[in-house]
């Protein structure tokens, strides 16, 4: 049995065995299965026109998945080669994770590089429509039918944004998608800062060799790691376990558990770390999803690394792909994803243990300049307060706040040229998020005594 993880979903491959004798298992339902076959048998004598009767059974299988959850659907034979195919991390398309939130159409995360990133998506847009048609009660099967087509070819996609008034129509041209997961940029010395983009088959074995390098290049010297998990829609579930084995002496990993709590499957580390005690902090936010959930929630309940930025997406049920024998296939979720400490994944997500809002650099450093006049203590020479003579005494005059840190650090990059620019400044000048969680990285000695 082969289990892995694919986008916000796993893929199974299962020989079935019936516990339960196939006669019985037929009986026990044989009132509705009749009610079944004689409006099949109805519809294809009298109906007004003639029917297509795999049409019709096709629908019926749809129509029953929808009474379940978003992510468990049946995939027509094209379709399913084309879900086979999306794990090797190359494959035609916009380049967008899609979930069904609340019967709407929703955006979890355009895939960097790729058109859909290009073009504009957001994410949390919602598609209201495809080409001009409607996706209300689209299912993701559906919605994938309609988003893929042939390299060149372009679509539109009419999307509501928060805080926009009217939807946008936004152009896309359909390309060839090649994800490159594993993306870094070396920081002060010793610090590094690595941003997994999704989880596909070679993940973990780019971030072995991006870590391998650093090291080789900078003397084993290893002073922390900035892993950036932000707008991540997970991948595979295998990828997701080797990441986490890299940094974790030992423990628990993941954990699954279907309907049958007596099937529990845990999931450990090796033991083999390469790098068990580097520092490390976890930057993740809303559309941090699935295996990126699975390795936040990792580190955080093994007290591996300290999680900064917003509660994950929630993204925590498992589906298991079948191949059926026509060559089409049915996801079918099957289990939950369970962190270390035993918390479900599912609609919870993974709580930052230091929550860090989004906000616009440039706007953040006006507002903190912007005074609307001057105040008494602004005056050089003032006298002073009793209040601030006592403030004076008990703090550094050399330090800052870290809001006049961030700021006197953007103002000084802002009159730089991109050329000028280091590796660093070029990668913070415009994430908030980002410079934070790197000073919480410095800070790492304090935040683990305080943890």
């Amino acid at each position: 049995m082969k289990k892995y993880l694919l986008g916000t979903f796993a893929i199974l491959t299962i020989t079935f065995i019936f516990t339960q004798p196939l006669q019985s298992w037929a009986e026990e339902r044989y009132t509705e299965l009749q009610n079944f076959t004689k409006i099949l048998n109805l519809v294809q004598q009298y109906y007004v026109e003639p029917v297509d009767t795999k049409k019709l059974i096709g629908g019926a299988i749809k129509g029953m998945l929808r009474e379940l959850d978003p992510h468990t659907n049946y995939m027509p034979v094209e379709i399913f080669k084309d879900f086979e195919s999306e794990t090797a991390g190359e494959f035609g398309g916009l380049g967008i994770e899609i979930s069904v939130q609340n019967g709407i159409l929703t955006i979890i995360s355009p895939i960097e590089d790729t058109p859909a990133w290009k073009a504009g998506i957001k994410p949390g847009d919602k598609i209201v429509s495809i080409d001009g048609q409607s996706t209300k009660g689209f299912s993701l099967v559906e919605a994938s039918a309609l988003l893929k087509g042939k390299r060149g070819e372009p679509i539109v996609l009419s999307v509501v944004r928060e805080n926009v008034d009217t939807p946008l129509d936004i152009k896309i041209v359909r390309g060839q998608v090649k994800i490159k997961s594993v993306k870094s940029a070396q920081l002060d010395d010793g610090y590094l800062y690595i941003r997994i983009t999704s989880f596909i088959e070679n993940t973990s074995k780019e971030l072995e060799k991006v870590l391998a390098d650093y090291s080789a290049n900078h003397k084993n010297k290893f002073e922390g790691i900035l892993i950036d998990l932000r707008r991540n829609p997970g991948g595979l579930l295998d990828q997701a376990i080797k990441i986490s084995d890299l940094f974790l002496k030992d423990g628990i990993i993941v954990s699954t558990i279907g309907r049958d709590p007596k099937t529990k499957e845990v999931n450990r580390a090796s033991g083999k770390a390469p790098y068990p005690d580097i520092p490390i902090v976890v930057l993740v936010n809303e559309y941090s999803a699935s295996a990126s959930e699975i390795v936040s929630g990792a580190l955080q309940d093994n007290k591996r690394a300290v999680i900064v930025g917003e509660r994950s997406f929630g993204k925590g049920s498992v589906q298991s792909v079948i191949k059926l024998g026509d060559g089409s296939g049915l996801k079918l979720t099957v289990a939950r994803y369970y962190t270390p400490s035993g918390v479900s994944i599912q609609s919870e997500g993974i709580t930052p243990d230091i929550e860090i809002e989004d906000v616009n650099a440039e706007i953040f450093a006006k507002a903190i300049s912007d005074k609307k006049g001057p105040r008494e203590k602004d005056i050089i020479g003032h006298l002073k307060g009793e209040k601030e003579k006592l403030t004076e005494k008990s703090k550094d005059k050399k330090s800052q706040t870290a809001h006049e840190n961030a700021l006197a650090w953007w103002k000084d990059i802002g009159s730089k040229k991109e050329s000028e620019m280091t590796e660093k400044e070029k990668l913070f000048k415009s994430d908030y998020q980002a410079y934070q969680a790197y000073s919480y990285l410095k800070a790492w000695k304090t935040l683990k005594n305080i943890r």
